[in-house]
């Protein structure tokens, strides 16, 4: 059992009295390093911490699997919910999606709310909507997230008895009601989204034929940051996981060359399908695009696997076979920590200096890549050049007798 404690300052707590006060909880699954265990739960603290929820203690539990009724063990369950009964906690966060009926068996004994990683990141995403399109959206992934879970949670729906006169005739159950009017709702919304749907499809074939660049990566890896550097926009661009939901295509001209360059919702690991699915349209950006920007956060320890997870999330929306550009970014933040000369054990990813990181795997692969730093601005007129090459050579390819225009 891994179990690690975070102590918060009394002052921050001060500044903020009415942040709720959350545990997290994660099993570490047998032969998983206890670091990256810690630092996946970085991640879901950091998803805490948009949400605007305060993470004061972390539980883990090494276990095979989760326990398919509970997620934890008995015991560590006892432990957890005494603990938060003890110390005020309004709400356990848990870093998988938890069933219906781990759900109902874990709210039986907590004395507080309860959050799976899913529901955790519905939130956020529900926060983070602006219009009404990326709304509607992420209200049909929260509906069908819902669906399944409506017994004993579903309190704000309206209520519609059994009796003489009502819809669902005599003896109905709430609870059937509640499902009929989410089904509803559900309905409801792919209607909508299927007439804003066709309507972006009629903005991007009125775009003509001009090359397509969208830049795509893990949530909080600067893609913004870069769609402002690039083409000198006013993205919003914040220091949060996921602070864009709706995609911004603008067009951009590079020594009389024209292009499309898109910023797209930022990809996560265990990403909720429903969250995918219901995004599908926004994510036509990526699928109907020439050339996809991979803006990869350098420093982050785990950066390799957030390349595995975009790359996956990729090939299962179709967009896997597409031509990818790797902008390692970040580099001002690169740290490495030098071993001792008596030090034998084998160097780990903090010991391999930037230098030696470029001339790794990275050197051997065969994707064209750079390495930025989109906050100070470094390497940056390299990267316009080398993207204006791409960009270049698709346009060659798609009018050939268009050359002399560059």
């Amino acid at each position: 059992m891994v179990e690690q404690q975070i102590n918060k300052q009394p002052v921050a707590q001060a500044e903020a009295p009415e942040r709720e006060r959350a545990v997290l909880v994660a099993v570490v699954r047998d032969g998983q390093d206890p670091r990256q265990a810690a630092e996946y739960l970085d991640e879901l603290e950091f998803l805490a911490e948009t949400a605007d929820i305060v993470c004061v203690r972390r539980f883990t539990q090494r276990l095979a699997q989760p326990s398919a009724r509970i997620y934890v063990g008995p015991g560590k369950l006892e432990e957890i919910a005494a603990w938060c009964g003890d110390n005020a906690i309004d709400v356990v966060i848990f870093d998988d999606e938890l069933s219906p009926s781990q759900t109902r068996n874990i709210e039986r004994a907590m004395p507080c709310r309860i959050l799976d990683r899913t529901r955790l990141i519905l939130d956020i995403f529900m926060r983070r909507a602006q219009t009404a399109y990326a709304k509607a959206q992420v209200q049909l992934a929260n509906y069908e997230y819902m669906l399944p879970r409506l017994a004993g949670m579903w309190t704000h729906l309206e209520r519609q008895r059994g009796g003489t006169g009502t819809r669902g005739g005599a003896g109905e159950r709430e609870i059937e009601t509640d499902r009929r009017i989410v089904r509803g709702r559900i309905a409801k919304l792919k209607e909508e989204l299927q007439k804003i749907d066709r309507q972006m499809a009629v903005q991007r074939s009125n775009r003509g034929s001009l090359v397509r660049v969208a830049l795509v990566g893990y949530t909080n890896v600067g893609k913004s940051t870069l769609m402002n550097l690039i083409a000198k926009s006013e993205v919003f661009a914040e220091n949060k996981l996921f602070a864009t939901l709706d995609t911004t295509v603008r067009k951009v001209v590079f020594d009389n060359l024209p292009f499309l360059l898109s910023d797209t919702v930022g990809f996560i690991r265990k990403l909720p399908t429903q969250l995918i699915e219901s995004f599908k349209s926004t994510l036509d950006e990526v699928r109907e695009a020439d050339l996809l920007l991979h803006v990869v956060d350098i420093s982050h320890p785990q950066f390799e696997e957030q390349i595995g997870v975009v790359r996956q999330t990729l090939a299962d929306i179709g967009a896997g076979d597409k031509p990818v550009f790797l902008v390692f970014n970040k580099i001002d933040a690169y740290t490495c920590v030098e071993k001792e000369e008596d030090d034998l054990t084998p160097p780990t990813r903090e010991n391999i200096t930037l230098d030696e990181l470029k001339g790794s795997w990275i050197a051997r692969a065969n994707t064209p890549c750079i390495f930025i730093s989109a906050r100070e601005r470094t390497n940056i007129d390299k990267l316009r050049e080398d993207l204006y090459g791409m960009v270049r050579e698709i346009h060659a390819g798609r009018y050939p007798f268009n050359n002399f225009l560059y």
